[in-house]
């Protein structure tokens, strides 16, 4: 990797209990690269989610540092397993509110790309769990991020829709190329999307391995 976007050192991550402290994250290094996605995976409730919030700002009370190439942080797109769009607003909508400045022809690109063009005027209401998800994956991509925040965004869709789903997420992605980082636990899923697997630990997680995927293992290369 020639150029590094982040380094993050966490040299320990704690939940405050009322049974007292519950160790969640230990002695883990990760770094990004500008155009490399980055898939993190490990047992359910070992801290995974709590590490990608830490990488997107969202929880600052951890012992370690968090540096950005550029000094600042980028700005960040975010998918939760939750779409959380608004139930209001059409798809169409929800991707220009999105947007620092509404921008009609990325809103059809992205809709274009992601297999969404029928159903710009649909409410999220009458979409399924596997559109309304691609729907968040537009709208992150529609902020034009410099980094990627993914959280399981395909867990309990069936094999074929969350294949699909990951087939328009790299067709989307090679049009608009970010840093990526992968919350999954879906081992196939990490192989065919990331350059590199970082597998961790039960909590607290510490990192036990790292896997460099080959490219051809990346779907549709």
């Amino acid at each position: 990797m020639a150029e590094v976007m982040l380094r993050l050192h966490v040299k320990r991550k704690v939940f405050h209990t009322d049974q007292g402290e519950l160790p969640v994250l230990d002695r883990i290094e990760l770094t990004l690269g500008p155009r490399e996605i980055v898939a993190l995976v490990g047992p359910s409730g070992c801290g995974k989610t709590t590490l990608l919030r830490i990488t997107g700002g969202l929880d600052t009370h951890f012992e370690g540092t968090l540096a950005w190439n550029g000094k600042q942080a980028p700005r960040i797109g975010t998918v939760f397993q939750e779409p959380r769009l608004l139930p209001w607003r059409t798809v169409r909508q929800n991707l220009l509110l999105a947007q620092p400045t509404a921008n009609d022809a990325l809103a059809d690109e992205l809709l274009d790309a992601l297999d969404l063009t029928m159903f710009g005027h649909a409410y999220p209401r009458t979409l399924s769990l596997g559109m309304a998800r691609r729907v968040a994956i537009a709208r992150a991509f529609a902020i034009e991020p410099a980094l990627m925040l993914l959280d399981e965004p395909f867990v309990s869709l069936d094999a074929t829709t969350a294949t699909r789903s990951r087939d328009l997420l790299l067709s989307a992605w090679r049009e608009r190329p970010t840093a990526v980082l992968l919350v999954t636990h879906d081992h196939t899923e990490a192989m065919s999307l990331a350059d590199r697997t970082i597998l961790l630990s039960d909590r607290p997680a510490r990192v036990v391995q790292q896997v460099v995927a080959p490219r051809p293992l990346r779907t549709g290369e």
